[in-house]
């Protein structure tokens, strides 16, 4: 029996955007990542950054949920700048694959609700919410900032909490298992379909691939330059 037109092409869309309930989403997160220790990890080749960067906006379900919406950086020109400043790629800077990455993972995924369905939508808020979240200077408002002491986990976490009402889910690297210290890394922030902030899950893993995982509660926390 042959298909008719119409089943055909709904098939197509189908293949092509994953629309199975495994990718709805209900919360969105708004990653951070400190430079210097990303920097240590990894082989950078950008200007030293000293302010947090965007790392991503990440839906809490689903990955890659469109293999076929590609990006194309000519839909956010107007946002390049800001992109740059805000969302560096700190290991090719004049390459957009970093942005690329991040689209074809999370943004196909963030793309199910119709506020961040095109990738203009998706990039623009991610930058509207980091300056609004404007983590760098509230940690400096209070005294948090890059230093040779060591911080408690819960001064940074309390700063954050109580300056914003949330819980945030703070990420450090571990040098070793029985390391005296940790360092401080990755701080998301989260925030429901309605973009009202909402408090972040705590469970301990690590971002996969990034050496990052939830900073112990009893271990000092570098910050460092």
């Amino acid at each position: 029996m042959s298909l008719s037109y119409p089943l055909l092409l709904c098939l197509a869309v189908a293949s092509a955007f994953d629309m199975s309930p495994s990718h709805n989403w209900t919360k969105i997160i708004l990653t951070h990542h400190w430079p210097s220790t990303f920097c240590s990890m990894e082989s950078c080749h950008h200007p030293n950054v000293s302010y947090w960067t965007l790392h991503g906006l990440w839906p809490d379900n689903g990955n890659m949920c469109n293999r076929s919406w590609i990006f194309n950086s000519t839909e956010i020109e107007d946002l390049l700048p800001d992109m740059e400043k805000s969302w560096p790629d700190l290991l090719k800077p004049a390459s957009s694959g970093f942005w690329k990455y991040e689209w074809s993972k999370h943004g196909t995924c963030a793309a199910r609700s119709p506020t961040l369905n095109s990738q203009h939508k998706y990039f623009s808020k991610a930058l509207e919410l980091y300056h609004k979240v404007d983590l760098d200077s509230v940690l400096r408002k209070f005294d948090i900032i890059p230093s040779e002491k060591f911080y408690k986990f819960s001064q940074i976490e309390g700063v954050i909490e109580s300056f914003y009402g949330v819980k945030p889910k703070i990420q450090c690297v571990h040098p070793s298992e029985n390391a005296g210290t940790q360092i401080l890394g990755q701080i998301e922030i989260c925030f429901n379909a309605d973009f009202s902030l909402l408090d972040c899950e705590h469970e301990f893993f690590s971002t996969v691939g990034s050496g990052f995982s939830v900073c112990e509660h009893d271990v000092p926390v570098y910050y460092p330059f």
